[in-house]
């Protein structure tokens, strides 16, 4: 039976990496909108190409027939205040907001190693004993409050590689020190590449979760990141990430979860690769037709 709750969509990122520049860099917001429609995708999230006024996105998802689905932004809380990080904030939320988006995507670029973190080996993350745990804690429900009060944006913290909050271990300690205005992205890909357990993060943090990134792995890849102290970036150009039913990713617990828990919100379909290697549409097109399988949408 199909799932009213539940919306389809995709990330930009298998058209045009947002850091990685040559990686899709000639291809326009516009064409890739246009062949996620054509695909079937509902939503799309916000890419590197895409224009941050709403005067300007807005006739764009209009023409293409697709809502947004949220947008990343790059929050610094573990280095400031919740008011400075709100006004940081201010351009990108009210983006989202015109745009009918609920939720925010929110990752944690604060107390990074180095000037290029995603471009130093994979065993140099940051670690939660370098910040003041607490007192950050305390800042995120705080941003996280303002946010939804301000412009009715939940947050959805995205725990991500290289990043302050990336294993099982941290993810659990960061979720039971926020508040409930901390949502959770549950992001497939970036969870079981940290090496945390799926069906174990879905029933402790359930109700906390308000965003899904459908990722899948290439273990092989992943491996020799790991073995090689090859950075993130190395990773995502070798082919360490693809979509939905590339690699080996057993989704069965997220299936589980959006099927019982009353879960209404967005999957997304995200892979980071080189569009030269997975070229775009068919790519998107067999992770379409796999997670409408598998969540039978």
């Amino acid at each position: 039976m199909a799932n009213a709750n539940v919306r389809l969509g995709v990330s930009p990122l298998a058209w045009t990496n947002d850091v990685l520049e040559d990686l899709g860099d000639d291809v326009s917001a516009l064409q890739c909108m246009q062949q996620a429609a054509a695909v079937g995708y509902q939503g799309i999230e916000l890419g590197r190409k895409f224009p941050r006024e709403p005067a300007a996105l807005n006739p764009l998802l209009q023409e293409t027939g697709l809502s947004l689905a949220s947008g990343w932004f790059s929050g610094t809380l573990a280095d400031i205040s919740v008011q400075q990080e709100l006004q940081n904030v201010a351009g990108h939320a009210r983006l989202l907001q015109a745009l009918g988006c609920s939720v925010m995507v929110y990752g944690e670029c604060g107390a990074m190693p180095g000037e290029t973190p995603l471009d130093i080996g994979i065993s140099h993350s940051p670690k939660l004993s370098a910040i003041d745990f607490d007192a950050y804690a305390r800042r995120m429900s705080q941003f996280a409050s303002a946010l939804h009060q301000e412009y009715g944006l939940t947050l959805a913290y995205h725990h991500h590689l290289m990043m302050l909050v990336e294993r099982q271990d941290e993810i659990e300690r960061f979720f039971a020190a926020t508040s409930d205005s901390v949502g959770m992205l549950l992001d497939t890909g970036h969870a079981v590449a940290a090496g945390a357990d799926l069906r174990a993060l879905i029933q402790q943090f359930g109700s906390r979760i308000c965003h899904i990134h459908l990722k899948d792995i290439r273990r092989a890849r992943l491996d020799q990141v790991y073995h090689q102290d090859e950075s993130f970036n190395q990773g995502v150009r070798g082919g360490m990430f693809t979509v939905p039913g590339d690699g080996c990713i057993d989704y069965q617990p997220v299936v589980d979860y959006v099927s019982r828990s009353g879960y209404r919100g967005w999957l997304i379909v995200e892979a980071e690769q080189d569009p030269l290697n997975a070229p775009p549409v068919p790519t998107v097109t067999r992770a379409f037709n796999h997670v409408n399988h598998l969540f039978s949408l």
